[in-house]
């Protein structure tokens, strides 16, 4: 039996598979809508109204929604909802006349939570070093003109927070090449494109604006905890090195806040709890920002780990809880540096080291010896990578239907 077509716009421009209703009934303020294996969905009447397609609901050039919620009123009701002939859903309203026809599929959608910000989205996996191994690694030398291999780099980034993309060009600038295959770059007081030179001559040289274009180590950190939203995630292209020394290395944050939360209680409700105030010393910027070591921001199941001691300034806390704030940032900083929790490998040529700058830690060993190593680096915001993701893995599985 041949599912009936549809005839309904749905309010984006995605396409919706067929998923013919069996039921509509009203109820209050409510339709309640059933389909054949008893999945149900109650839809608000104002929320029908909004996306109603045309009529003043959903706009058909932009399909955005343009009824002012002021324009909501009390007589808007539903005199009647059925279902057509192809099981889309058919409501006539009471104020003036009017029927509306909403895309079965679409609602479908609704009622199996692929329209919430989760969805098209891989899970994110928490890791330690005997359970990844080793960073996740993708051939990247035609990634700029495939749409797979950036796929495979995303779902990589979201589950697991870190991923190498290896045999890229070496050429400067191909970050922002990459980037246009993912979004907008984030700018910052480094400029959109970022150098990281670092050499042991640098070290202590007062000309560098950061810790990194030294020969310095850096222990695990997380970028620019001085921002109210520190940077999504950070790619690195590695384009030279020959340094003796300077090893990279990762660390789950989401697992080394598991195993506080799970073993050490006490310093995780310190961490979590107790502000300090983060604040950039480079000359003509002060950007400042207080919040705890484990921030847990709105929205987010994983929390935001602002980790970068160079420019954690000042506890921000009552006295009595100085010490033992201490006492629990020691043993963050000592856990996430253990080989149970922290990835080390070394950067080769055409590498772009990319990771979850607000989950996974990242570090380098000194240098020891001279020799070259250049760096260039990016910002993409979270938004941007998940919105691709979600673009290319809706792409792909409608490719296989």
């Amino acid at each position: 039996m041949n599912t009936p077509v549809s005839r309904a716009l749905a309010p984006d421009f995605y396409h919706y598979e067929p998923s013919p209703l069996t039921a509509a009934v009203t109820e209050g303020d409510f339709v309640h809508l059933r389909w054949p294996d008893d999945t149900k969905l109650a839809c608000h009447r104002f929320w029908l109204r909004e996306n109603a397609m045309g009529q003043g609901g959903i706009d058909l050039a932009t399909r955005e929604g343009i009824l002012d919620p002021a324009e909501l009123t009390d007589d808007i009701e539903v005199k009647a909802a059925v279902v057509d002939d192809t099981g889309d859903l058919i409501v006539e309203w009471a104020d003036d006349g009017q029927r509306s026809v909403y895309h079965a599929g679409w609602l479908r959608h609704v009622a199996d939570n692929n329209h919430r910000p989760s969805s098209w989205l891989p899970e994110a996996i928490s890791w330690t070093t005997d359970s990844i191994g080793e960073v996740p690694r993708v051939d990247g030398s035609e990634a700029r003109d495939n749409d797979e291999i950036i796929l495979t780099l995303l779902n990589n980034l979201l589950v697991y927070g870190a991923c190498v993309l290896e045999n890229s060009p070496t050429h400067e600038g191909y970050l922002l090449d990459l980037a246009e295959r993912i979004g907008p770059v984030r700018d910052s007081n480094f400029g959109m494109l970022w150098d990281v030179k670092a050499d042991v001559e640098l070290a202590g040289d007062a000309k560098t604006n950061s810790t990194a274009n030294t020969g310095l180590r850096l222990g695990p950190h997380s970028d620019l905890p001085t921002r109210e939203i520190p940077p999504g995630f950070q790619f690195l292209h590695c384009l030279i090195n020959e340094a003796d020394g300077g090893e990279s290395t990762l660390t789950d944050g989401a697992a080394l806040v598991e195993a506080l939360e799970r073993d050490h209680p006490d310093a995780f409700e310190l961490l979590s709890t107790r502000h300090w105030i983060f604040f950039n010393r480079g000359p003509g910027i002060d950007h400042r920002w207080s919040a705890p070591i484990i921030d847990y921001l709105p929205g987010c199941d994983t929390p935001t780990i602002r980790a970068f001691y160079p420019v954690r300034a000042f506890p921000a806390m009552a006295n009595e809880d100085v010490s033992r704030s201490y006492d629990a940032l020691r043993l963050f900083h000592r856990m996430a540096d253990q080989p149970e929790f922290e990835l080390k490998f070394r950067l080769t040529a055409g590498d772009i080291m990319c990771f979850d700058n607000r989950r996974v830690l990242h570090g380098r060993n000194a240098f020891t010896g001279s020799g070259k190593r250049h760096l260039q680096g990016i910002y993409i915001d979270r938004d941007e990578i998940m919105s691709r993701g979600r673009a290319l893995n809706r792409d792909a599985r409608s490719k296989c239907f």
